[in-house]
C-alpha cells in the first residue's frame, strides 16, 4: 500500500501544472460580464504561486467580484505534492481592497487552513464548492473526468483547462453534446506553457529553466472547457469548399461522409459528416447539430472505415441552416459586373 501511494503522489505531481497568468489574461477577457457579484473558487491551486488567485485579486473591483476563495491540496506525507514547506493545507479568501490602493494586500487576505489534504472531493472544499459561484481553475488532467461530473453535481459554471482528447471522453462529450459544456474562446490550436515544480522530472519533453531557476514544460492539446457563453462561440464557421464524391467518400460501415479538415466542410452539402474532434474549437450551436460520435452511436468497429481503411477519429454532424453556397455563387459574379460598371460611369 505504501509503494502504491507514493506512485500515486509521483502520478500526481506531474499534474501539478502552473498555468501562465498571460494565459489566465487571453481568456478570461472574453467573459468580464459573467463575474459581477459573484462568488469565485479556485480549488486546485497553491494561492501563494496560483497566477489565476493573482488574476482574480488584482481585477477584484474590475470584474465586480463579491468573494475570491482559492485552495490548496497538500498531501499528509511531507513533500510529496507541494513546494511550499507548509504541513498542512490552506485556503485563502478574499473580500477585496480595504485601503484604497487597489492592491491585495497581505492583511486584508484572509489565511484558513484544511483539517483534512484539500483535495477538491474532500468534505471541507466540497464546502467552499457550495459557496461558490464560478469555479475557474486548472484541474489534475488525470482527475478531469472526476472533476467535471463534480462540478455538474453540484451545477457549477465554471473555466478549466484541460487536454482537448478530453472530449472524446464518454461524460465529457455527453455534455458537449448537450450543450451543457463547450471549448473557451482563446485557445484552438498548438501548445501551452506551464509552470512545474522544483522537482519536476527534467527528462520531461519540452521542459525548459529560466534565468531566476523557475522550471516550465510547454504541453501540447490544452483547451479552455466552459459552460460560459462567449460571443465569438456563435458566429458562423466561413465555408467555400464544394461536395464532392470523390473529395468526400461515405464510411462502409456508417451513412456518412468523412472530412478530413474542419476548414474543408462541404459548403453545399446538407448530410450528415464526420469531421476532427478539433471541429470543437469553431463549433456554432446554431450552424451545426452534434450528432455524436463513434462510441455514442455505436458504430461498428468502433470506428468509421473506407474501403476496409480505418479512419481517425471523428465527431459526426450536420447543418442545422439551410445551404446558401449556390445562391451566393450566382450573385456574387453579377455583383462584380454591376460595380465595374459603376466605377466606369464614375
Amino acid at each position: 500500500m505504501a509503494n502504491k501511494n507514493l506512485n500515486q503522489a509521483k502520478n500526481a505531481k506531474k499534474d501539478e501544472f502552473y498555468t501562465q497568468l498571460v494565459d489566465i489574461e487571453n481568456e478570461l477577457k472574453h467573459y468580464k460580464e459573467h463575474f459581477k457579484d459573484k462568488v469565485v473558487l479556485c480549488n486546485c491551486d497553491d494561492p501563494r504561486v496560483s497566477n489565476f488567485f493573482h488574476y482574480f485579486s488584482y481585477n477584484f473591483e474590475k470584474l465586480g467580484l463579491k468573494k475570491l476563495i482559492t485552495t490548496c491540496y497538500k498531501n499528509q506525507e511531507r513533500d510529496l505534492f507541494s513546494q511550499n514547506d507548509s504541513e498542512r493545507a490552506i485556503w485563502l479568501e478574499y473580500n477585496g481592497d480595504k485601503n484604497n490602493n487597489r492592491v491585495p494586500d497581505p492583511d486584508e487576505i484572509g489565511i484558513n487552513y484544511f483539517e483534512g489534504d484539500g483535495d477538491f472531493r474532500s468534505k471541507e472544499c466540497i464546502e467552499l464548492l457550495k459557496q461558490a459561484d464560478i469555479v475557474v481553475t486548472n484541474p489534475p488532467f488525470s482527475l478531469f473526468r472526476e472533476y467535471v461530473a463534480q462540478l455538474i453535481e453540484y451545477d457549477k459554471k465554471f473555466l478549466i483547462i484541460g487536454n482537448v482528447n478530453a472530449t472524446s471522453y464518454k461524460e465529457v462529450f455527453h455534455l458537449i453534446k448537450k450543450e451543457k459544456l463547450w471549448l473557451g474562446a482563446s485557445i484552438h490550436s498548438g501548445d501551452r506553457e506551464f509552470g512545474v515544480p522544483q522537482d519536476y522530472p527534467l527528462n520531461a519533453a519540452g521542459f525548459r529553466v529560466d534565468e531566476k531557476g523557475n522550471k516550465f514544460i510547454r504541453v501540447k492539446g490544452v483547451r479552455w472547457f466552459t459552460n460560459l457563453d462567449y460571443k465569438e462561440r456563435h458566429e458562423n464557421l466561413i465555408l467555400f469548399k464544394k461536395y464532392t464524391p470523390e473529395e468526400y467518400p461515405k464510411y462502409d460501415n456508417y451513412d456518412a461522409v468523412n472530412v478530413d479538415k474542419t476548414s474543408d466542410i462541404p459548403a453545399d452539402y446538407d448530410g450528415v459528416m464526420g469531421v476532427p474532434i478539433t471541429f470543437l474549437d469553431k463549433y456554432n450551436p446554431e450552424q451545426f447539430e452534434i450528432i455524436g460520435n463513434e462510441y455514442d452511436l455505436n458504430i461498428e468497429k468502433g470506428r468509421g472505415y473506407i474501403n476496409g481503411k480505418r479512419m481517425y477519429s471523428r465527431i459526426f454532424i450536420r447543418r442545422r441552416q439551410p445551404t446558401q453556397y449556390l445562391q451566393q455563387e450566382e450573385t456574387l459574379p453579377l455583383a462584380a459586373e454591376e460595380q465595374a460598371e459603376y466605377n466606369i460611369k464614375k
